[in-house]
């Protein structure tokens, strides 16, 4: 009888206050949440870098023609120089870590070892993969071009990302620029095993910070 008393007058403590808390939680003025432009324009000039906590590199790679295999990449950098009033001033790098590939589950088998090993990618040796920016070419308010030269594994070769802008201006962190990127990565001429042919569909969703 002593425990369903002490447990009751719990309970009816908790329930007498809790009125007074979702009172104060009521007064708490609502959070202003940012609302995203559709135009480029809205970033303003600055510098910007990649926020890595809100990056995503995914490349879909042909399974000798029969499907396609999909692998991300965990660790990305790279810093864009921005003038919406400027296109052609733009200047983008980016760097990619071939190492933070990330497979799907394959039992007692480590696939992303064995990428990263001499036999595909050999990350021992070539520890980045990098895109310079050579042009930008806007097509209207949320699309446009990048041309540049991808490098990986030693080997250097053209480029061009289809860009669509997803969301830019004000944010939580200051000023932000979201975009999602596609290419197709000819694997001809990269050392891989003669097994590739098919390009590589590579898709980076990332979100820019300015930083002055």
């Amino acid at each position: 009888m002593t425990i369903k008393v002490l447990v009751l007058g719990t309970l009816l403590a908790t329930l007498a206050a809790a009125p007074p808390m979702l009172a104060q939680a009521a007064d708490q003025p609502p959070m202003h949440m940012p609302t995203p432009q559709h135009d480029y324009h809205a970033s303003p000039a600055g510098t910007y870098t990649i926020d890595e906590s809100h990056t995503g590199v995914v490349a879909r790679v042909s399974h000798i023609g029969y499907s396609w295999e999909v692998f991300r990449f965990r660790k990305v950098s790279g810093e864009l120089i921005w003038d919406p009033a400027n296109p052609a001033a733009n200047k983008l790098t980016v760097t990619v870590e071939p190492g933070s590939i990330t497979t799907a589950p394959t039992g007692n088998v480590d696939f992303a070892a064995e990428l990263s090993s001499p036999q595909f990618m050999n990350v021992a040796k070539y520890p980045t993969a990098t895109f310079v920016s050579r042009a930008f070419h806007v097509i209207d308010a949320t699309h446009g071009k990048v041309d540049g030269d991808f490098t990986i594994m030693g080997k250097t070769i053209p480029a061009t990302f289809d860009v669509e802008l997803v969301g830019a201006g004000p944010q939580f962190r200051g000023p932000v620029l979201g975009v999602t990127a596609h290419a197709q990565i000819p694997v001809t001429g990269l050392g891989l095993p003669p097994m590739f042919t098919v390009p590589i569909d590579l898709t980076v969703d990332t979100e820019f910070d300015r930083k002055n």
